[in-house]
């Protein structure tokens, strides 16, 4: 058990940030997890069954990085392992959105490619996400997957399921999956409408250098 008070400030950001998801329309009241690794022993991490619209900051859950439950009151995330296995894959990663935005989730679906080219902030914020291999939720297997697949890209598309967002920070995270939304929709236009004219590819290593 531990002090419920602990990371008081940290657990309200998490929570924030989840009421944000859900506000944006980018997750739905039961799906998602969000997570924080405030040192090198501990995350914070949302727990399942609970309303991601309300929460609070007390309903952050503490785990250790070897998965112990430091608030055995709170359930955890049956995505808590596929967060540890990320951080402990990539050490400059502290941050870490797992939603089921309805365009970008759509993508991974269809197994089609999201251009983040048609956008110089896509293309600057997205990179080039990856494609994951579907993989039941909550398993060690997806797991596994993310934390291999997460060194090539800091989002990926998990097959069939949704997408996971990672960085530096809460906002970076965020920032990463929202406009992958906008450059899921975005695609879906262009492809309809055939008239979409992306970045070249000059414009595209101009990019990268500046930003990726």
């Amino acid at each position: 058990m531990t002090d419920q008070e602990a990371y008081r400030n940290e657990r309200r950001e998490v929570a924030l940030f989840m009421r944000r998801l859900y506000r944006q329309g980018l997750t739905t009241t039961s799906g998602g997890n969000i997570s924080l690794r405030i040192s090198e022993e501990i995350i914070l991490i949302t727990p399942s069954a609970t309303d991601k619209g309300r929460m609070r900051w007390n309903e952050v859950g503490i785990m250790t990085m070897k998965g112990e439950n430091l608030t055995p009151e709170l359930r955890p995330s049956i995505e808590s392992e596929m967060h540890l296995s990320i951080y402990r894959a990539k050490n400059a990663i502290t941050a870490i959105v797992h939603a089921h935005p309805l365009f970008a989730s759509a993508f991974t679906a269809m197994k089609s490619r999201i251009n983040t080219c048609l956008t110089a902030e896509a293309r600057a914020i997205c990179g080039e996400p990856i494609l994951v291999p579907y993989a039941l939720m909550g398993t060690a297997q997806l797991a596994k997957l993310a934390s291999e697949n997460i060194h090539g890209s800091d989002i990926l598309l998990l097959e069939n399921h949704g997408i996971l967002a990672a960085g530096t920070s809460l906002l970076q995270a965020f920032d990463r999956l929202e406009v992958l939304e906008n450059a899921a929709k975005m695609t879906l236009i262009t492809e309809i409408t055939g008239k979409g004219k992306p970045l070249g590819k000059a414009r595209i290593m101009e990019l990268d250098r500046l930003f990726r």
